[in-house]
């Protein structure tokens, strides 16, 4: 079983505003059993998201710094190249989220979580499960600590 997985900027987002949410669930459990991968691009555009005045109401900026700093610690990070890009078939319907697949190919992962329609539309993708956060969950429990 691949245990690489790829979560989409918009998911750690919800995963580090809303704790205990689905998507926050979905994290842990993937921090806890896979191999978290993102890209330079990926974990910038997360920094930058992040940063942003808007989320202050919903959790201190210091947390949501501590929370990419957490990213930067646990994620496998991948180089994606413009060839990696360009190589994209097909690609996805919003040229934003090409990155995200792009670092599914290179770093081989078999999952990718997100809750944005232009990548679940593609799920499977080539090899790739796109699930949203609770389908994750469902898919790929944890492994019993009973037994």
């Amino acid at each position: 079983m691949n245990r690489r997985v790829v979560f989409d900027t918009s998911t750690l987002v919800s995963a580090a505003l809303r704790i205990g949410s689905v998507p926050h669930q979905a994290l842990h459990q993937a921090l806890a059993a896979y191999d978290l991968c993102a890209s330079p691009e990926t974990l910038q555009e997360l920094e930058r998201v992040l940063a942003s005045n808007k989320f202050d109401r919903y959790l201190d900026r210091s947390l949501r710094d501590q929370f990419v700093s957490l990213m930067q610690r646990h994620i496998h990070l991948f180089t994606i190249t413009s060839a990696d890009l360009q190589a994209l078939n097909p690609s996805c319907r919003d040229p934003r989220d090409d990155p995200f697949l792009a670092l599914a190919v290179v770093a081989e992962a078999g999952t990718m979580v997100s809750s944005d329609e232009d990548l679940l539309v593609l799920h499977p993708w080539h090899d790739v499960d796109i699930l949203r956060p609770g389908d994750f969950l469902r898919k790929s429990p944890l492994p019993d600590k009973a037994g």
